[in-house]
C-alpha cells in the first residue's frame, strides 16, 4: 500500500485529519486510500482520497464523484478540486476531502454500474429507518464503509455526477424527510442549509422525485441522500453534462460551483485567481418557478426519435418535444410535455420503444421540500 504523501504547512487551530490512509496536519495535504473490500486474485479494491487541511479552523466539505463508472467529468471536477484545495490550504479555514473515483470496478469496465452488483450502486449506502434482513453483499459493504469516513468527519457533502449525453449541468437537491430519526423542526433547519449549498454552486437547481417516489427509488441510500438523511449533513448532487468524456464547460463550471459553497460556508474568504466565480460558467435557468427532476415525456409508439426542443428550452404543457417516426420517415406520434418546464437531457439513442422517455425535464414543482418519511395513515 501507497504511503500518504504530504507537506509540512502552518500550524491551525485544529488538529490532524486522517481518512483512510490520508493524514493531514493543519496547513498540510496527503494522499491516501481508503480500504473497500478484498479481492478473489489478491489484495484490496481501494478508493483514493485527498485531504486538504488548512491553516484555520473550519468546516470539512467533502467532494466524491465516480459513483457511476462512466461518469468522467464527476472525477475531473473531484480531482480538481482537491488540487486547487492543495494550493490555496495557507488560506483555509477547515478542510477539503476528496474521493474522486467511488467505484473503481465501474470505472475499469467503462460502466455506470460494478461487477460486485449489476444494480445501481448508488442506492446502498446506509438508510437508519429501513431496515433489511437482507445480509449486505459487497457493494453495500463498500459504501457503508466509505459512508462511516464521511459521517465522522464531514460538514457539507458534494457529489459530482454526469447526466445523459448533451446533458446542460444542473444541481439536485434532495427531499429533505423527518420521522423517527429527525422531528420536522430539524429537518426544516437541515433545509435551509441545504438551500445554502445548492444555491452557492451557481447551477440552475431541481428539487428531486415528488417523496413518494423519491423513497420508492430509494434515493435517500444514494451518496447524497444517505449523508442528509441518515447523516444529517446537508449534501446535494451536481450533474455536470454528459457521461463517458470530459466535458470542459461542464468541468469548469463544476470546479467553480463547489469552490463558491467553499467560500458560502466561510471555507475560503472568495475564489482563488484562476477559478471562475460559481455560476460564470454556468448556464441559467429559463425559467423562475421552482422546478423538480422528471423522466419524460414517454413515447406511446415505437420507432425513432426526432427531437424537436433544444436542451435547455423552456415548454409549456402540451407542447410538441419531439416526433417518433418510422424507419422509412413518416410521422407516427407526435410526443407532447406533460408539464410546464425546460428540457435538462435528452435520452440517448436514436431507437425509442412503446413507454420509452424521449427526454429528462425541470418541471414545475408544488411540492414541499420537508416531507414526512412515511405518508399520513402509513
Amino acid at each position: 500500500m501507497d504511503e500518504p504523501d504530504g507537506t509540512d504547512g502552518a500550524d491551525g487551530s485544529h488538529g490532524t485529519l486522517t481518512v483512510g490512509t490520508a493524514s493531514a496536519a493543519p496547513g498540510e495535504r496527503a494522499n491516501g486510500w481508503i480500504e473497500a473490500t478484498g479481492l478473489p486474485t489478491g489484495g484490496s479494491e481501494r478508493l483514493p482520497v485527498t485531504v486538504a487541511n488548512g491553516a484555520d479552523d473550519g468546516p470539512t466539505l467533502w467532494v466524491t464523484g465516480g459513483v457511476h463508472g462512466d461518469e468522467a467529468t464527476g472525477v475531473a471536477v473531484a480531482q480538481d478540486v482537491a488540487a486547487v484545495a492543495a494550493d490555496v490550504r495557507a488560506d483555509l479555514a477547515g478542510a477539503v476531502v476528496v474521493v474522486p473515483v467511488v467505484n473503481p470496478a465501474g470505472l475499469r469496465r467503462g460502466e455506470r454500474t460494478s461487477y460486485y452488483g449489476d444494480d445501481d450502486p448508488n442506492r446502498y449506502f446506509p438508510d437508519t429507518e429501513r431496515e433489511s434482513s437482507r445480509p449486505p453483499e459487497t457493494q453495500e459493504r463498500i459504501d457503508s464503509r466509505l459512508f462511516e469516513a464521511l459521517e465522522s468527519s464531514a460538514d457539507l457533502l458534494v457529489d459530482c455526477h454526469t447526466a445523459q449525453v448533451g446533458s446542460m449541468p444542473f444541481t439536485i437537491r434532495d427531499r429533505v424527510l423527518y420521522g423517527e430519526e429527525r422531528s420536522e423542526g430539524e429537518a426544516e433547519d437541515l433545509a435551509a442549509d441545504l438551500d445554502r449549498l445548492a444555491g452557492a454552486l451557481g447551477l440552475p437547481v431541481l428539487t428531486e422525485y415528488p417523496a413518494e417516489e423519491y423513497t420508492e427509488q430509494s434515493l435517500q441510500r444514494s451518496t447524497a441522500g444517505a449523508a442528509l438523511n441518515t447523516a444529517g449533513i446537508p449534501a446535494v448532487t451536481a450533474e455536470l453534462g454528459g457521461h463517458s468524456v470530459v466535458e470542459e464547460d461542464a468541468r469548469r463550471a463544476g470546479v467553480a460551483g463547489v469552490v463558491g459553497a467553499a467560500v458560502e460556508f466561510g471555507l475560503l474568504d472568495a475564489p482563488p485567481e484562476g477559478v471562475d466565480e460559481a455560476g460564470a460558467s454556468a448556464p441559467d435557468a429559463p425559467v423562475e418557478y421552482p422546478v423538480r427532476r422528471f423522466v419524460g415525456p414517454r413515447a406511446e409508439s415505437a420507432g425513432l426519435v426526432r427531437h424537436r426542443v433544444a436542451v435547455g428550452e423552456a415548454v409549456e404543457a402540451g407542447e410538441a418535444v419531439a416526433e417518433v417516426v418510422t424507419p422509412h420517415g413518416e410521422v407516427v406520434e407526435t410526443v407532447e410535455s406533460d408539464h410546464d418546464g425546460y428540457l435538462i437531457g435528452r435520452a440517448e439513442g436514436l431507437a425509442v420503444y412503446e413507454g420509452g422517455a424521449v427526454a429528462s425535464m425541470a418541471v414545475r414543482d408544488d411540492g414541499d421540500l420537508v416531507v414526512p418519511r412515511e405518508p399520513d395513515g402509513e
